[in-house]
């Protein structure tokens, strides 16, 4: 509820089907877009008896009498239809600006106001598929809320293990990867919604644009799922004392070497430092526009940038791995020659104790 920004009930019209009656016009205006809704007092009425006998106790507003005979006088009377439209007006806003959240979140309200259903939790606490145009836009605004809190998480798990800290560390890792598996649930969700809006009518035009959006969500998710992978097996290996370097494991060739930086008199080959090389489409950047490849891009950069956090962090944690190894062998070394030194003092006093043995035979 909290996207919806204002809410204004500004006119009412007499309807002749299927008997003459009054509706109110309600326009509501969210963060994203906004629409009205057709309300005739009998279903302000039926709401106010629905959502005092859901949440057990009355909205902090009241609803505006009924009146004797209305049914004759509202079609002429504009100063009663006035009356009641403004009061209608602010029981809807109090419902909206209440502390509680009890009366504005329950099933009701938001299905008399038209909000969109797209984040509405079913039985099992998912998500359910049914999307609007604008709760699909504000389900994917929130799933990118969702991924910034996992980066978040990354973030301050970098900073605990720089400190040091490396059980706090390792809960924002479980934490992130926590909250990740829960927006990739919400994607394929997001995905099938979309599928729906497309058999609804939706343009072709905009169901590639947000079909796009889905797959950078994607993209996001699973450079993500690689951070937090990668991460949480460099500190198993930095727990264990095993350092291995990039090189040793997948060591360049003589021959890429020399053709990478074009030595020894051979033709250089494409991928010379320099050289002119014609950009190839992939899978990845193919459906992005100049916006998705400049977000592409920052990712990538962002990811590098993690990654090499994530390397400082493992060869800080070596250095003081061997520097504690390095001070216990020290001590080891000291303690061992204090033992030999006692080794040489107990062999003198038994060698004496020998000879003063042998005078007495």
């Amino acid at each position: 509820m909290s996207a919806i920004q204002a809410l204004f009930i500004r006119g009412y019209e007499e309807r002749p089907t299927p008997k003459p009656h009054t509706v109110y016009r309600i326009d509501i205006q969210a963060h994203v877009r906004s629409w009205q809704m057709w309300r005739r007092y009998s279903e302000f009425d039926d709401l106010h008896t629905e959502l005092t006998k859901s949440t057990g106790s009355s909205p902090p507003a009241s609803l505006p009498p009924k009146h004797k005979l209305s049914l004759f006088r509202s079609h002429a009377d504009t100063k009663l239809l006035e009356e009641r439209r403004a009061a209608l007006e602010t029981y809807l806003r109090a419902i909206l600006s209440a502390k509680e959240d009890k009366w504005r979140e329950s099933f009701a309200f938001r299905e008399f106001l038209g909000i969109p259903t797209g984040k509405q939790v079913g039985l099992q606490g998912a998500p359910s598929a049914q999307f609007t145009s604008a709760s699909w836009l504000d389900e994917h605004l929130e799933l990118q809320a969702r991924l910034r809190d996992v980066w978040a998480e990354i973030n301050k798990r970098d900073a605990l293990s720089e400190r040091g800290d490396v059980a706090e560390s390792h809960k924002c890792n479980v934490t992130a990867k926590s909250k990740l598996a829960g927006v990739l649930s919400r994607i394929g969700i997001l995905g099938k919604g979309l599928q729906e809006l497309g058999m609804g009518g939706m343009s072709e035009g905009e169901l590639q644009r947000r079909t796009d959006m889905v797959a950078r969500l994607q993209d996001d998710c699973e450079k993500l799922s690689r951070v937090v992978t990668v991460a949480r097996q460099s500190s198993s290996r930095a727990g264990g004392g095993a350092a291995i370097g990039v090189a040793s494991i997948n060591p360049a060739s003589e021959s890429d070497r020399e053709a990478l930086l074009g030595a020894g008199g051979l033709k250089p080959a494409r991928r010379v430092f320099g050289a002119s090389v014609q950009p190839v489409e992939t899978e990845t950047t193919r459906p992005l526009d100049n916006v998705g490849l400049f977000g592409l891009q920052q990712m990538q950069m962002q990811q590098q940038d993690n990654q090499l956090s994530q390397l400082t962090t493992i060869l800080q944690r070596q250095r003081q791995l061997g520097e504690a190894i390095g001070n216990e062998v020290a001590q080891q070394i000291e303690m061992l020659d204090g033992l030999s030194n006692d080794v040489d003092h107990v062999g003198t006093k038994l060698t004496k104790a020998k000879v003063q043995l042998n005078r007495l035979g």
